[in-house]
């Protein structure tokens, strides 16, 4: 396909405007964290959420709602009060490959950053550069894992400086950074500017981008996440990621 650069951001514009809207939320992951109002609370549900965020996002929904109501729909209340018995509560919770053993530690982990860290959002914003948030996710990881943990459980957090292009995190991080009064991200976080994030890519996200000419490298790693971002940092330099609504929305809804 053909288009300009003026074209791609109209047709880009237009269609994170479509998709950038309330009624969104409620097929989407995000409708999880939207049940809670504290900052700790959404950003908790929110992290836990997009953890488990790959497969059939009815199934994503349906399995963080369980997660949720199993902490006693508390999310920061569980994390910082939680005992074994507690914990024991969360036996047999399955989504694909994360399991209990997998969900026990994500509790552990969690509070001790809440403990000893002052919490996620100081965790990322202490290694976010001027220009990207992937550094910080790599720190992050090191952090998260800084307890004695099962060997199984790492690969549930990804790391740029393996060349993931961590599409779960940089969800998250979208969901807390990103405030543009339109209802769907939140906003909480103000340590990190939107202008720092990096979009989100997945199989379809990708596949859009490509089509458009903004990734020519063909594997989704962290070269074809760092083209895609200069490209989208063209075109909205301080909003660059509001486009993950455009080309999600043109990967699941128009199959473009």
């Amino acid at each position: 396909m053909n288009y300009s650069g003026t074209d791609i951001k109209e047709f880009l514009d237009e269609k994170a405007d479509r998709y950038n809207r309330p009624d969104f939320i409620e097929s989407d992951p995000i409708s999880v964290p939207h049940q809670y109002e504290s900052k700790e609370d959404i950003e908790i549900s929110g992290f836990l959420t997009a953890t488990i965020a790959w497969g059939s996002r009815k199934m994503i929904i349906k399995n963080a709602l369980r997660l949720m109501e199993l902490m006693g729909n508390s999310p920061y209340d569980f994390i910082m009060n939680f005992s074994d018995s507690h914990l024991e509560g969360l036996d047999n919770f399955v989504h694909r490959t994360f399991n209990d053993i997998d969900v026990k530690y994500f509790m552990k982990a969690l509070r001790h950053i809440y403990l000893e860290y002052g919490g996620l959002e100081r965790v990322f914003s202490e290694y976010t550069t001027e220009n990207s948030t992937q550094p910080a996710i790599h720190e992050f990881k090191k952090i998260f894992f800084s307890l004695g943990h099962p060997q199984r459980t790492k690969k549930h957090i990804s790391d740029p400086s393996s060349g993931s292009v961590a599409k779960r995190i940089n969800m998250f991080l979208r969901w807390v950074v990103r405030q543009d009064n339109r209802g769907v991200d939140f906003g909480i976080w103000n340590s990190i500017g939107p202008h720092q994030l990096s979009c989100p890519i997945d199989l379809h996200s990708g596949n859009v981008a490509r089509k458009l000419g903004l990734i020519t490298r063909r594997q989704n790693d962290t070269k074809a996440l760092a083209e895609l971002d200069a490209n989208l940092r063209k075109m909205d330099a301080t909003d660059p990621v509001k486009y993950d609504f455009a080309l999600f929305g043109l990967g699941i809804f128009e199959k473009f």
